[in-house]
């Protein structure tokens, strides 16, 4: 999968909690948004204002797709979503890291079939 392609999907399944979501998948579109809102961020405390309320919009914008998505990438591992709970944790959250990294589960789980 393009990275193109993943962050459409990302955004196509604004609030689909439910399937599941490949590492191609997941990580494309944590690296785009690290793109877009790094220059921004940089912007913002250097210029002016705007830039400020363009990155609080985004940031806004994308919460619900991002969590839906680590929910997806947590059910191909065959966890439940709730476990990015431990993400709110500080120095625990390196657990999350590490369980999005870890490769899917092969074949169907009691999530679903794989993404494709």
């Amino acid at each position: 999968m393009s990275w193109g392609e993943a962050y459409r999907r990302m955004w196509r399944r604004y609030a689909v909690f439910e399937g599941r979501a490949t590492r191609a998948e997941y990580w494309w579109p944590v690296l785009v948004n690290l793109a877009i809102l790094a220059p921004l961020q940089v912007l913002a405390f250097a210029a002016t204002r705007a830039f400020l309320v363009l990155d609080g919009l985004y940031v806004l914008a994308g919460i619900i797709p991002g969590l839906a998505l680590s929910v997806r990438r947590l059910h191909d591992t065959d966890r439940s979503g709730w476990w990015w709970l431990i993400g709110l944790v500080p120095f625990v959250a390196v657990i999350l890291l590490i369980l999005t990294v870890l490769p899917g589960t092969p074949g169907a789980n009691r999530y679903g079939a794989p993404s494709m």
